[in-house]
C-alpha cells in the first residue's frame, strides 16, 4: 500500500476526533487522546464526541473522559465535517460497518484488535483502507502491545543481530477472569458479537508480536480450542458459551522459525499475564506483561562461564518513548501503551506516512486466527498459509 507523502491536516483549525465506544477500550483510548499532548509534541487536536449507544452512560463518560459531547448516532458523527478521526473502541461485530463508513467519508480510522469478526469483513476492511489511502487517508489497528517500551527495545535488539539467527519463539497470554463458572455471560461470549473467545481475544496480540519481534510471517499452522464452561448464567438463566475459553496453536514462520501460542481466558491465578520467549543463535529474550517495565536478556556471545539472563530495567530516555515521561527508576504502566499508540497514529497523519499495523498487518493476522480455527475444526491438521503482507 501506497500512502501519498503530503501531511494530512486540516489547514484552518485542529483535527476533529470521535471515538466510538466508552467501556473498557473506549476508557483506555480517552484516557490516551486526554493526555498525549501533554508529553509528546504531537498535531493539535480536540477530542470532539464521545459515541455510544446507551445515551446516559454515555453522556457521563463523555463528561468524566474529557471529551466535548456525545452522540449515541454514529451514523451521523462519521458525516460531520468537524470530524477527522474516529477511534473505534466498539465490539468487533460493529468494526467492519462503521470503518468502512468512516473511511469512505474521508475520516482517518484507529480501530481496535482483532480488525474484524470473519476473514471476510478483514478484507472488505483492508479494501477500503487501500482506497481512502490513495486520498491521503489513514489507518491503524490497535495492538498496543507494539508500543510497551520493553517490547520495542526487544524489536530494536533482534533487529540489531544481538540475538543472531531467531530459531523459535514462545509467546502464552493468560488470563483468569472467566475461571469461575458462575461468571455471568457477556457479549465476548458470543461468536455473534465476539467473533472467537480467547483466540481473537488476546491470542491475536502474542502472534502479532511473533510476527512483529521476528519481521518474518506465520506461512503455517496447527491449533487447538477448548471451551471448559460451556454455560453461564444471563439474564434469563443459562446461556451456551459460542466461543473458546482458551486456545494452543504452533506455527511456522518464514525464516525457518517456529513458534509455540497459548491463550487462555481460566487460567486461574494468572491475571493478565502475556510471557514471551525469543530464543536465538546468539541470545534470548523474555518478557512478561505482568513486570511491564522489565526485559531480560542473555548474551550468548560471551563465554559460558559469564553467561546467564540480565535484567533490563527499561526505564532510560534512551528507551524507546520514555524521552517523554519520568526520570529513570519511576516506571510506567499499561494505559501509558495507548498513549504512545495515538501519538504514533497522530504523527503518521500529520507526515502523511503508512502507520503501524496497517490493516494489511491486522488481515494477515485475521487468516492466522481463521487458520487456528479451520484446524482446530479438523482435529489439529495442518493449515498452510500463504503470506498477505510483505513484512509484519
Amino acid at each position: 500500500m501506497t500512502t501519498p507523502a503530503h501531511s494530512s491536516l486540516p489547514s484552518d483549525r485542529p483535527l476533529g476526533v470521535a471515538a466510538i465506544g466508552y467501556a473498557f477500550m473506549g476508557k483506555a483510548h480517552s484516557n490516551a487522546w486526554r493526555n498525549v499532548a501533554s508529553f509528546f509534541d504531537v498535531p493539535a487536536f480536540e477530542q470532539k464526541v464521545l459515541v455510544g449507544r446507551d445515551a446516559t452512560k454515555v453522556a457521563f463518560a463523555a463528561g468524566k473522559y474529557g471529551w466535548e459531547e456525545w452522540a449515541t448516532d454514529w451514523r451521523e458523527v462519521v458525516h460531520r465535517d468537524d470530524i477527522d478521526i474516529i477511534d473505534i473502541c466498539a465490539p468487533g461485530w460493529m468494526h467492519a460497518e462503521i470503518t468502512i463508513a468512516a473511511l469512505e467519508a474521508g475520516k482517518h480510522v484507529l480501530v481496535e484488535k482483532p480488525l474484524a469478526n470473519t476473514l471476510a469483513e478483514a478484507e472488505l476492511m483492508t479494501a477500503a483502507a487501500a482506497k481512502a489511502c490513495a486520498r491521503g487517508v489513514q489507518s491503524m489497528i490497535g495492538f498496543n502491545y507494539r508500543r510497551v517500551p520493553a517490547l520495542a527495545l526487544a524489536k530494536e535488539l533482534i533487529a540489531e543481530g544481538r540475538l543472531g539467527a531467531i530459531r523459535h519463539v514462545r509467546a502464552a497470554y493468560l488470563q483468569d477472569w472467566l475461571s469461575d463458572a458462575e461468571s455471568p455471560m457477556t457479549w465476548r461470549l458470543r461468536k455473534e458479537t465476539a467473533g472467537s473467545g480467547a483466540l481473537g481475544d488476546i491470542a491475536s496480540h502474542a502472534i502479532d508480536q511473533i510476527q512483529f519481534l521476528s519481521s518474518q510471517l506465520v506461512t503455517e499452522v496447527t491449533g487447538t480450542l477448548r471451551t471448559f464452561v460451556a454455560e453461564r448464567p444471563g439474564p434469563h438463566g443459562l446461556e451456551e458459551v459460542t466461543v473458546d475459553d482458551a486456545v494452543w496453536a504452533t506455527l511456522g514462520l518464514t525464516g525457518n522459525i517456529s513458534a509455540s501460542v497459548e491463550a487462555s481466558r481460566v487460567a486461574t491465578g494468572q491475571k493478565n499475564s502475556l510471557r514471551i520467549e525469543i530464543y536465538g543463535t546468539a541470545g534470548s529474550l523474555t518478557f512478561d506483561l505482568e513486570n511491564l517495565n522489565e526485559l531480560m536478556f542473555l548474551d550468548a556471545t560471551v563465554p559460558v562461564r559469564e553467561q546467564g539472563f540480565r535484567r533490563i530495567l527499561v526505564n532510560e530516555p534512551e528507551h524507546p518513548y520514555l524521552e517523554a515521561w519520568w526520570p529513570q527508576g519511576h516506571i510506567i504502566g499499561w494505559e501509558h501503551t495507548f498513549t504512545h499508540q495515538v501519538r504514533d497514529f497522530l504523527l503518521a497523519i500529520q507526515d502523511g506516512t503508512q502507520p503501524s499495523p496497517s490493516f494489511e498487518e491486522g488481515l494477515n493476522v485475521q487468516h492466522i486466527l481463521a487458520g487456528i480455527e479451520e484446524s482446530a475444526a479438523a482435529k489439529s491438521s495442518l493449515i498452510q498459509l500463504q503470506t498477505h503482507t510483505e513484512g509484519a
